[in-house]
């Protein structure tokens, strides 16, 4: 669009694809197009664009060398870049995530979804031209007591406008987000503040851990912006290779997150974000992903927020089963004390139990579990097969 502020370079050796793309995006973007890395490389410099879409068999370098040399630039990590290609395995999927890629989207596809993935990736650019503003305003120097506080109600005030609109990007891909983040944010505060009372982890949680787990637990599943709707929104068992996609959404996360966090050094809730998207699915006994991380290798802020995701997982609806009491919720933390969850922060969530339950809404018909006397929470594992939505 003419006079448009936000920019996007398309590159891909396809001329219909050029004109499909160009068509669909050229009314609400300015945009520009390549059709080789080499091209796209050079044309950075005097094209500064916010988000590349970025084909993956080219002449010359391949999108996943593009990819890499985008983000070894100085400005490169703020730039969002969606990897537009035929190949649509999960293990090409993998390769473009692991090059530095903000998200995956395979040929062909639905021009109604492109155009809403890539509206997804601009409000990602508000939230970086947000903390921008907080650096600079932080930078000013102190005159008064007056005008420091006035700064510290200021960049609070833009953190948070920050997460609301991080947020706002992972409610738009699942209608249950919302009201999960809402009370992800209070159990996670209710957990971190009992194991600020005593015990092992008590010096390690002062006021400002506090005050980033609360801005940064919201934050944990942004990842799945990069994970398609035939899989996010699936309402019935995944297949093992779904599954593993599905699973990527952690190291989704991180990257997105790291690349917000890299325009705001002194955010130190965005650092503590994408460490807790990256690693809120490892298991205290190493059975986890993204990496396999064992006991307290596992970062304290993901192993709080990992038992907080557990807990509304267990006490909520889903299609694929009944909302769990908190007296099950409790007998299931108990059992996979050690194995799932730290047991400091399982015997710190236990004596809050009574608090927590009364975050969740009141459960009128509360379910028994289902199978076996195994371990009670190894339910919940099928069930994330089963249904992407308890991921």
């Amino acid at each position: 669009m003419q006079g448009s502020s936000k920019k996007i370079l398309i590159v891909d050796d396809d001329a219909a694809m050029l004109r499909l793309l160009r068509r669909l995006l050229g009314q609400d973007y300015c945009l520009a197009e390549a059709s080789s890395g080499e091209e796209a490389l050079e044309m950075l410099s005097s094209f500064p664009a916010d988000l590349v879409m970025l084909d993956i068999v080219m002449p010359g370098i391949d999108g996943h060398e593009t990819c890499r040399r985008i983000r070894s630039r100085p400005f490169g990590r703020a730039i969002q870049v969606i990897m537009v290609s035929a190949r649509s395995s999960h293990n090409e999927q993998v390769r473009a995530y692991a090059a530095g890629a903000d998200d995956y989207v395979a040929k062909p596809f639905d021009p109604y979804a492109l155009c809403s993935r890539v509206r997804l990736h601009f409000r990602l650019r508000g939230a970086l031209e947000t903390i921008a503003l907080t650096k600079g305003y932080g930078r000013q120097p102190a005159g008064s007591s007056e005008a420091d506080k006035a700064r510290a109600q200021f960049i609070a005030h833009a953190h948070d406008v920050t997460v609301a609109a991080l947020t706002k990007v992972a409610e738009l891909r699942d209608t249950e987000t919302g009201e999960h983040l809402t009370r992800m944010r209070s159990y996670t505060q209710i957990i971190a503040e009992e194991l600020s009372r005593d015990g092992p982890y008590a010096e390690q949680i002062d006021d400002q851990f506090l005050e980033d787990i609360y801005r940064a637990s919201p934050l944990h599943d942004i990842g799945k912006v990069g994970i398609s709707d035939a899989i996010l929104l699936k309402p019935a068992r995944l297949t093992p290779e779904e599954f593993e996609t599905m699973k990527q959404h952690a190291t989704i996360g991180a990257n997105i997150l790291d690349h917000v966090a890299f325009g705001a050094p002194d955010a130190s809730f965005l650092s503590m974000a994408a460490t807790v998207a990256r690693f809120h699915h490892e298991r205290f006994d190493g059975s986890g992903y993204p990496i396999g991380l064992r006991g307290t290798e596992i970062p304290l802020s993901a192993r709080i927020v990992a038992l907080a995701d557990a807990y509304d997982a267990i006490t909520s609806i889903r299609p694929y089963k009944a909302a769990q009491s908190a007296a099950i919720a409790r007998d299931i933390v108990r059992r996979d004390s050690g194995s799932h969850f730290d047991p400091v922060i399982a015997e710190a969530f236990l004596r809050r139990i009574d608090t927590l339950a009364s975050v969740q809404k009141p459960i009128q018909e509360p379910a028994p579990i289902m199978h076996g006397t195994g371990s009670l929470f190894s339910e919940q594992v099928d069930l994330e097969c089963g249904s992407s939505l308890s991921l």
